[in-house]
């Protein structure tokens, strides 16, 4: 009780950075100063009353990874519970925006409020979810708390904790202690991952795998990769999906260096307000760019290709001969590993792999991946490859497979959440039908 009686007083003494957070972010994001009073847990009333009454459960998806993540389970619980609405919360407007693209009107969304306590209290009145679950690793105190009093199960699942995060959890060993305790269960992707957050307090952990592995290429999508594809001719084409910042400089001064010839360089930045950015990093370094959202062909001088686009991952995964995953070449732990290993295409990734530990480990072991240090180790390896379709049929065939070999924490997960969905009453079924 203490350690959350001080967490809260630290929360009001920054609940004026909290505004100047949300203002800043706006300056690259106008969408930060959207929904503000979701931020505070004030919702447009009344709420609006899909079919199937006022049973809900509740998913929280932070950002564009954990929404995309949350998509086999999404589409399961509706099959599985028609008469239920799906609530999906996010703390990003990139996060929000994934949600729209990929379930439309077939879920209702909002923000999840910042941890203050009557914030906290006005969405779970309002909502009444039946059950919530959250994805990958947030920990929350007064929210885990205040489900807990009002005797909402919530469950953290598809957890994933690295040894850096649980380094910082530790400096708050009684909060962390006490936000995991609160939990009706918890499902980690890995046994490290379990014995880290055991090691933090939790007292049972499941390991059910890793749900990105139930995420199927959409056929539309890899119709459209092959449709890009085809528009680009011959030219072999490199692929630096999901960078992040400071990443795209680190390619663009190596590919000075060690020119791609007839290849063509396509780059995916991971957040869609630093495109524009990365087409002006591109241009003064002095190559020619085109971006993706000009829907022109390609020309023939064009170097660099952006791919300046929501949504279509998959599809660039699918035009192209190899791999590179961002996130890697710099400390940010590496994005997912697992699509372009799905789509088949041989993946290049760096050292830093530490929010995908395990399946970047198996991805090296098979053969579907291959490790480097270096902007230009990078593109030294991606010329190797390149020339040699007999190795990137080698490292597509193994990337399937491994992709395939470890499906199935999605069907897991969606058991998971039914244990602990409370019974329908009578009560709820007369407000249904009525």
């Amino acid at each position: 009780m203490i350690a959350r009686f001080l967490y809260n007083l630290a929360l009001l003494a920054l609940l004026p950075y909290v505004w100047l957070h949300l203002v800043l972010r706006s300056r690259k994001q106008p969408e930060y100063l959207e929904h503000l009073g979701e931020r505070f847990g004030r919702y447009p009333s009344p709420r609006p009353s899909p079919q199937g009454g006022e049973r809900v459960i509740w998913l929280h998806a932070v950002s564009v990874g954990e929404t995309r993540a949350a998509a086999p389970i999404v589409a399961a619980l509706k099959a599985r519970y028609p008469d239920h609405r799906i609530l999906l919360t996010h703390m990003t407007p990139t996060g929000r925006r994934t949600s729209e693209e990929l379930f439309g009107d077939g879920v209702e969304r909002a923000y999840l409020p910042y941890d203050y306590p009557c914030a906290v209290r006005r969405f779970l009145r309002h909502f009444r979810p039946r059950v919530g679950v959250i994805m990958e690793t947030e920990l929350w105190p007064n929210l885990v708390a205040m489900c807990r009093d009002m005797g909402i199960p919530l469950l953290l699942a598809n957890a994933r904790l690295s040894e850096k995060s649980a380094r910082r959890y530790t400096r708050f060993s009684n909060l962390t202690r006490g936000a995991l305790q609160g939990f009706a269960a918890l499902a980690a992707q890995t046994e490290a991952d379990a014995a880290r957050l055991r090691a933090l307090g939790a007292p049972q952990v499941e390991v059910l795998g890793n749900v990105k592995f139930d995420l199927l290429p959409p056929p539309e999508q890899l119709a459209q990769g092959e449709a890009l594809r085809q528009g680009l001719g011959a030219r072999p084409v490199l692929l630096a999906a999901s960078t992040r910042e400071g990443e795209e400089a680190l390619l663009f001064a190596a590919l000075a260096k060690l020119p791609l010839g007839e290849a063509l360089l396509l780059v995916v930045p991971r957040h869609p307000q630093r495109f524009g950015e990365v087409a002006a990093l591109a241009a003064r370094a002095g190559f020619v760019v085109q971006r993706r959202s000009e829907n022109a062909p390609v020309a023939a001088q064009t170097q660099v290709l952006l791919g300046d686009s929501m949504g279509e991952l998959f599809a660039y995964y699918a035009a192209c001969d190899v791999a590179f995953v961002g996130g890697s070449l710099l400390d940010y732990g590496s994005q997912n590993l697992i699509e372009p290993c799905a789509v088949g295409r041989p993946v290049l990734i760096g050292r830093s792999t530490y929010n995908f530990t395990h399946a970047a480990e198996q991805a090296l072991e098979c053969g579907a991946a291959r490790q480097i240090g270096t902007a230009e180790e990078l593109l030294g390896t991606a010329q190797e490859l390149l020339r040699d379709e007999a190795a990137r049929r080698r490292m597509g065939e193994a990337g399937r497979a491994f992709a395939a070999r470890h499906r199935g924490a999605t069907a897991k997960t969606v058991a998971l959440i039914e244990r602990h969905l409370p019974p329908v009453s009578h009560g709820d079924l007369l407000r249904s039908s009525s």
